[in-house]
């Protein structure tokens, strides 16, 4: 993660939050997923779907559009280094997160999205995971 984006303290808590969360397998949704890994991220009292998908150099990472998918996707950027595409979907758009989903690409692939969040706005919806 740049370090411009998140300060130091602030970002230590992010990644003990991260090795807080238990992980189990979601259930599948939507057709065409079957080359999709797809979990359940858990941390308090909060679950987020996640989606993984790509060849290593070039993945995707789907999350649910709340405060504990932005923590997944923040530590995935902090491992990863800067997305070069992240985009949100509103709610109804994807059947496998119908709450609405945050989706990052790195390896020069893009992501369809209604928005464009910034790496400041997923610091602040992550914040709340942290409770």
């Amino acid at each position: 993660m740049e370090p411009t984006t998140v300060d130091r303290g602030l970002l230590a808590r992010f990644r003990a939050a991260g090795a807080k969360i238990v992980w189990r397998p979601a259930p599948g949704r939507g057709k065409g997923r079957s080359t999709r890994s797809a979990r359940i991220a858990h941390l308090h009292d909060e679950e987020a779907r996640v989606e993984v998908w790509g060849r290593p150099a070039a993945v995707h990472v789907a999350v649910d559009s709340g405060p504990l998918g932005a923590l997944v996707l923040l530590i995935e950027i902090d491992e990863r280094g800067p997305p070069t595409s992240l985009g949100a979907r509103e709610s109804g758009r994807d059947p496998s997160f119908p709450g609405g989903v945050i989706e990052a690409a790195w390896g020069g692939e893009s992501v369809r999205s209604d928005s464009r969040p910034t790496m400041p706005d997923l610091v602040e919806i992550a914040r709340y995971a942290l409770a």
